[in-house]
């Protein structure tokens, strides 16, 4: 189906570059992609994200088929209508994660029962059932329960559906025109015996290149200041960098004069600094205004962005309070995000001698006037 391209009708797109960030040594495997838009007459700004629809792993949907004595050609109604099996489990059921109502077919149809996991299945034991499943998969319980019989339909219907996952896109189309770049940490690790792999990660880094990728924009509050004269300072580690790479093509494209301070942080200097080459042509330029970089691996130490956001403290708080800076954040929420934020509410308690509560007070002022931006995840 061709154009109009909308969230149900995504845009095929095609992968024109899949390469490795990393060098040797990593423990991770963190990516970049080029995505090739032409034919769209796509526009998307800086901050926005994109959308993208996998398929799951193929060896891992003959592996279920084969589990439950099934051919694959048998028609089932899925998530998205009456398909043969093997395209059903393929695009539009998750075979990755079991859902509450798999768990309990499991429990109430094994042949000698499953203790374990019936009592784990009580509402108070939610934490200890995350912990249990923790690496689990559909396929696992199959193995595990082969006297479970399930017809092709049984199982489906205890199945949840397939979702698209949202990425941060590290481009701008002034820089690349009818293009979109994504950097990407593939998931793949190992639990009880078997290699797992995360769905859209080593969707996009193992077989995108063979099919179109279905892709389709989100629009974004986390967005550049429009004053291309306001100095921007960006605190992205990891794959966090994303927008901050879009933000500074966009900026040097529109000819703004603001100044730019960039944090990123990994592990390994050697093996994790992405972008190397673009960011310390940047900074020798003069475009890119202070590049603060922290390893955490590196040192009996570890260091961290909030750690070199702390040794600037001065700087940044000039920035900030005498210079009308923008500060954004993007990547972890769960740690990075929360270290960062204190570490600015201290910025701004000590060199603004501020009280807790007129600190707490500054930030969300800050908020409000959109010079505080976070994309975390």
């Amino acid at each position: 189906m061709a154009g109009p391209y909308t969230r149900a009708n995504p845009f095929p797109a095609k992968v024109v570059t899949n390469r490795s960030l990393c060098g040797e040594g990593s423990e991770k495997d963190t990516r970049h992609f080029e995505l090739d838009l032409k034919g769209w007459g796509l526009n998307y700004d800086v901050g926005d994200s994109m959308t993208v629809w996998p398929t799951n792993d193929p060896a891992l949907v003959d592996e279920i088929i084969n589990k439950i004595g099934a051919k694959g050609d048998e028609t089932v109604k899925g998530p998205n209508g009456e398909k043969a099996l093997r395209e059903v489990l393929f695009r539009d059921c998750r075979i990755t994660q079991t859902t509450p109502k798999f768990l309990k077919a499991i429990a109430e149809r094994a042949v000698n029962g499953a203790p374990l996991l019936t009592e784990l299945l009580k509402p108070e034991r939610k934490q200890d059932l995350d912990t249990y499943l923790w690496g689990m998969e559909i396929v696992d319980f199959l193995i595990e329960h082969p006297s479970i019989k399930w017809t092709p339909q049984e199982l489906v219907d205890t199945l949840a559906k397939l979702l698209p996952r949202m990425y941060s896109i590290s481009s701008s189309l002034k820089a690349h025109p009818d293009q979109v770049h994504f950097t990407i940490d593939v998931v793949h690790y190992e639990s009880r015996g078997r290699k797992r792999k995360g769905v859209c990660s080593t969707f996009l880094a193992e077989r995108a290149e063979k099919a179109p990728i279905p892709v389709f924009p989100n629009a974004s509050k986390f967005r550049l200041p429009e004053d291309g004269n306001t100095p921007i300072i960006m605190v992205g580690p990891g794959t966090g960098i994303a927008p901050f790479r879009a933000f500074l093509q966009e900026r040097k494209a529109t000819g703004a004069k603001g100044k730019n301070w960039l944090f990123f942080g990994s592990q390994h200097k050697h093996c994790n600094y992405f972008y190397d080459d673009e960011f310390e042509k940047m900074k020798s330029d003069g475009f890119l205004t202070r590049l603060d970089l922290a390893w955490s691996r590196d040192s009996a130490e570890k260091s961290y962005v909030q750690h070199k956001m702390l040794e600037s403290a001065d700087e940044i708080w000039k920035w900030m309070d005498g210079e009308g800076a923008h500060f954004f954040v993007c990547g972890d929420a769960r740690r990075m995000a929360k270290d960062v934020d204190a570490a600015l509410r201290k910025i701004i308690q000590d060199k603004g001698g501020k009280s807790e509560a007129q600190t707490n007070e500054h930030v969300e002022k800050l908020k409000a006037d959109k010079r505080y931006k976070r994309d975390v995840y």
